[in-house]
C-alpha cells in the first residue's frame, strides 16, 4: 500500500459528507470530473473499492464506511486546530480534558483535580463524565487526556492506556443525624436489618462491600442502587438509608450533607486510577494530580 494522500482522503471524505461528487465539487470549487480522478487515485493507493453506485448515487461500501470514520477524525481535529490558532495567544490557555467516570465521587474528582489547575501552565479544564469504556474510547482518539476511575482500565478492551494508581482509602458510612440516631449500635453490627444505599454494579467497589458484609453475615435491607454517585448522596442526605463513602472525602461529605458517622472500615478499600495514553507520566497536570493524591490526599498510600 502507497503512503496515504491525505488531499484525496479530503476530497473523500467531502464527497462522503456532501452526498454526492457534484455537491461536493461545488464546495471544493473543483470539477466533477477531477474530484471523481482523485477518488479513483485514493481507491488504487488503499487497494479498496470506497463507494458503489446504487442508481444515481453513491453509497459507502463497508470498507467506506471504516475510512470515514478515519477521516472524520483527522480532519475534525484539524478543524479544532485552526479554530485554537484562530485565538488570539493573549486568550488562549492549555485545554486539559478529563473524562471521570460516573461512579467517582464528585468531592474526590474535585480533590484529584485541583492541584492540576495551579499548575504553571493554568490549563483551561474541561470534564466530562460517563461510563468507564465510553471514556476510554474518547482517550483512545485523544478528545481526553486523562480519564480518572475507581478501577484500572479493563483488559477485555482494545484500547491501548495505561492505568496509574493515585491511592485508596477505607470507607466511613453516614447517616442523616434522626437515622443514625435509630441505628446507634456497635459497627458493623448496626448496619443489620438498616436501610442501605449501595453504588451500582459498575462501581468498583460494590462486590468488595457485599463480600465483606457476608463475610460477616450482616444482612442489611437494600433499599436504594444508585449509577450516579451525587445522586446515592442526595438520597443519603434526605435520610432515605445509611450510606458509604471514601474516607478520604468523608468529612467534606459529611459537613455538606449534615450527616452523621455511623461507622468506619479499613476491611473494605477504593481505589482511584489515573489512566492516560502514556506508561509514564510526563503530563505537567497529570503529574501534579498524582503527586497531590499521593502526599496529600490518600497519605503515600502507594
Amino acid at each position: 500500500m502507497s503512503t496515504l494522500n491525505y488531499k484525496h482522503l479530503h476530497y473523500f471524505w467531502v464527497v462522503a459528507k456532501a452526498g454526492g461528487v457534484s455537491k461536493a465539487a461545488e464546495r471544493l470549487h473543483l470539477t466533477p470530473q477531477s474530484i471523481s480522478g482523485q477518488l479513483g487515485v485514493l481507491e488504487e493507493a488503499l487497494a479498496t473499492q470506497l463507494f458503489r453506485r446504487v442508481g444515481r448515487t453513491l453509497e459507502l461500501t463497508e470498507a467506506g464506511r471504516m475510512v470515514l470514520s478515519y477521516a472524520e477524525e483527522i480532519f475534525v481535529l484539524g478543524e479544532e486546530l485552526q479554530e485554537a490558532l484562530r485565538q488570539q495567544p493573549a486568550s488562549r490557555s492549555t485545554q486539559f480534558r478529563v473524562g471521570i467516570a460516573d461512579m467517582v465521587a464528585k468531592s474526590v474528582a474535585y480533590q484529584l483535580l485541583e492541584p492540576a489547575m495551579r499548575t504553571a501552565d493554568k490549563p483551561r479544564l474541561q470534564c466530562r463524565e460517563g461510563r468507564l469504556d465510553s471514556l476510554l474510547g474518547e482517550l483512545a482518539v485523544h478528545r481526553l487526556d486523562l480519564v480518572i476511575a475507581d478501577r484500572p482500565m479493563p483488559t477485555k478492551l482494545n484500547v491501548r492506556g495505561f492505568s496509574h494508581l493515585l491511592g485508596e482509602c477505607g470507607l466511613t458510612f453516614l447517616a442523616a443525624p434522626q437515622l443514625a440516631e435509630q441505628h446507634n449500635g456497635t459497627f458493623p453490627q448496626l448496619l443489620e436489618a438498616a436501610p442501605l444505599l449501595l453504588p451500582g454494579e459498575d462501581a468498583a467497589v460494590r462486590p468488595k462491600l457485599m463480600r465483606w458484609l457476608d463475610e460477616l453475615h450482616i444482612r442489611p435491607r437494600i433499599v436504594g442502587e444508585f449509577d450516579d454517585s451525587a445522586l446515592l448522596n442526595a438520597f443519603g442526605k434526605e435520610g432515605a438509608g445509611i450510606y458509604a463513602v471514601p474516607s478520604a472525602i468523608a468529612d467534606t461529605i459529611r459537613s455538606q450533607n449534615s450527616s452523621s458517622i455511623v461507622g468506619q472500615t479499613e476491611s473494605v478499600t477504593e481505589q482511584f486510577y489515573a489512566i492516560t495514553t502514556e506508561r509514564r507520566l510526563t503530563h505537567p497536570a497529570v503529574l501534579a494530580i498524582s503527586d497531590a493524591a499521593r502526599l496529600q490526599m490518600f497519605g503515600n498510600s502507594v
